[in-house]
């Protein structure tokens, strides 16, 4: 059967489960577009504001899809430019990305022509792979190869790069069919092997981290069982919260970027870390000195879909290229050992220390909100299966010090740390499952990068709650400033002018909600949660002296 390019292409996403596809229109994919408008009813074209938005967008929905990868369609030059950011955001949290970007002409290949660059070097350090279709009969099965890749192995990003003038191209290519998705397996004698050294263990860390981030419920109940059955201590890793029950007692402490003292001097004791499903960073190691790289302090099991990451960084005792939920049924299987309850009193520390952690405790502040008090409240509303999205920022440690998050719950950020990702996360997640719950924290800083994309949410009914925490400064940048170096001024450089962010919002259309002072704060939040169908903003004007959960400077005054 021959039809153009563009409408091959569109049947091509549609065999791999597309329904939705987050953009910035262009030139230079115009063919492609006008297939698409053919089939509304089975592929949504999403138009947001910037790439960079759009991108974080396509990045939340390949977490929402159960490890199928979101598709972001860009322009060229400038387009992927702007883009840039979430496939790095892709590319380090092993996230599935298909990116689709136009090209200019074939004939003009090489002469410079108007946004023209060379994608397979511009994108190589923030890819998997960059295909670039030249012929016809490549595209639909370079459609399926980018999804293999995206969603295989180690996840990330593939850019797919089509010219201008493929699209209206008569081919009668057969359609690629979607490859079946391949798993590795634990080898029986390393399944023994790692049985018996959790068994032998008194003291062991089980670290959950990306590898299980799309995990079914079941999957994350058998966690549960394992946990209980062979005394084992459970520690999410950065940014991946909602991987165990903050209030189950086997809980062992949130493993996130600078772990408080108490906590991981008592998590060094460890005699063995099994990192099922973690890639193991240098956030997450608290750069690299737990375990200390490339040879660790104490032996360590590594659990990773993808034989390249294994090694790649830290030598393991063992190491098992397998999915992580694979893992957890075999140990299962095995049953328990006879003599798992020497591990409790060790479990019960950890546990101790993560509930004193948590505790809703914090200190009124001379110069604004302290965001605890917030997220404490905010804590009191969240539903069983919430969303929540996170940018990057000292405003974060708040969320993760006083919100016990659990499983059914989800839990998306930029987990290397870029900023603007919590609103276009916020607004993919809620266009994507209308009526859920979504609620989205940023700072100030990160809420002008991608914050137009409320106009996004307004456009396509999404309705997240979104917490603006003002404290008129880059925090993060502030706080390291002041530790690197101390009693030195460093205003001029994180210092911020801020609009009125409850208006901002009312301008969009959306509900704004200003929290000044402490005592508005049960209030405000109710009111947030209210509004069941449009955005809502809620400008809290919080302390830069309480510069994160964990340090400030100046001295608290009263006590909240």
């Amino acid at each position: 059967m021959s039809r153009t390019v563009g409408r091959l292409l569109a049947e091509s996403l549609i065999a791999h489960g597309i329904d939705k596809i987050w953009m910035v229109p262009g030139e230079s994919f115009l063919g492609l577009t006008d297939a698409l408008t053919d089939i509304p009813d089975q592929v949504q074209l999403v138009v947001c504001r910037h790439e960079g938005g759009a991108g974080f967008m396509a990045v939340a929905d390949g977490r929402m899809r159960e490890g199928r990868a979101g598709v972001l369609l860009v322009s060229r030059g400038p387009g992927i430019s702007n883009a840039m950011v979430a496939l790095h955001t892709a590319y380090h949290d092993a996230t599935p990305l298909v990116v689709l970007c136009g090209q200019v002409e074939r004939k003009d290949f090489g002469r410079l022509a108007l946004q023209e660059q060379d994608y397979a070097k511009f994108l190589s350090d923030v890819t998997k792979d960059v295909i670039e279709v030249n012929e016809p009969e490549q595209a639909s099965e370079s459609i399926a190869r980018a999804f293999h890749l995206a969603e295989s192995g180690t996840p990330g990003p593939v850019a797919v790069i089509l010219p201008e003038d493929i699209f209206d191209v008569q081919t009668d290519t057969a359609l690629s069919k979607p490859r079946p998705r391949v798993y590795g397996g634990a080898r029986a004698e390393d399944l023994d092997r790692m049985a018996a050294m959790i068994a032998a263990a008194e003291r062991p860390l089980i670290w959950v981290g990306g590898a299980l981030a799309n995990a079914s419920m079941a999957t994350l109940d058998q966690l549960r069982q394992l946990a209980e059955q062979w005394v084992l201590p459970v520690n999410p890793t950065h940014r991946r919260p909602q991987l165990f029950d903050a209030g189950h007692p086997n809980y062992g402490g949130y493993m996130g970027i600078r772990v408080p003292k108490d906590l991981v001097t008592e998590m060094k004791k460890a005699d063995l870390i099994v990192a099922l499903g973690e890639r193991v960073t240098d956030s997450v190691s608290q750069s690299y000195s737990f375990p200390t790289a490339p040879d660790p302090q104490l032996p360590l099991i590594h659990v990773w879909p993808d034989a390249n990451e294994i090694g790649r960084v830290f030598r393991p005792e063992l190491g098992i290229v397998a999915e992580p939920a694979e893992i957890i049924r075999a140990l299962l299987a095995r049953g328990a050992p006879a003599d798992a309850a020497k591990r409790k009193g060790w479990v019960a520390g950890l546990n101790a220390i993560h509930n004193r952690l948590l505790a809703p405790d914090w200190d009124s502040m001379p110069d604004g909100v302290n965001f605890a008090a917030v997220c404490i409240e905010i804590g009191k509303h969240l539903a069983n299966d919430a969303v929540v999205t996170s940018d990057a920022g000292n405003f974060s440690s708040f969320i993760h010090r006083y919100i016990g998050f659990k499983p059914g719950q989800n839990f998306l950020s930029s987990v290397v740390g870029a900023m603007g990702a919590g609103v276009p996360m916020a607004v993919a997640a809620s266009i994507r499952n209308p009526g859920r719950q979504v609620v989205a924290f940023m700072g100030d800083g990160g809420a002008l990068m991608t914050g137009n994309e409320i106009a996004t949410a307004m456009q396509y009914g999404g309705t997240p709650v979104i917490i603006i925490s003002d404290n008129k400064r880059y925090g993060t940048i502030g706080m390291h400033h002041e530790v690197r170096y101390p009693n030195r001024p460093y205003e001029a450089a994180v210092k911020l002018t801020n609009p009125d962010f409850a208006a901002w919002a009312r301008v969009f259309g959306a509900e704004g909600i200003t929290i000044s002072t402490e005592a508005e704060v049960e209030a405000g939040i109710a009111k947030a949660f209210a509004v069941k169908h449009r955005p809502v903003v809620v400008h809290v004007h919080t302390s830069a002296e309480q510069m994160s959960a964990w340090r400030r400077r100046g001295a608290p005054r009263g006590h909240g």
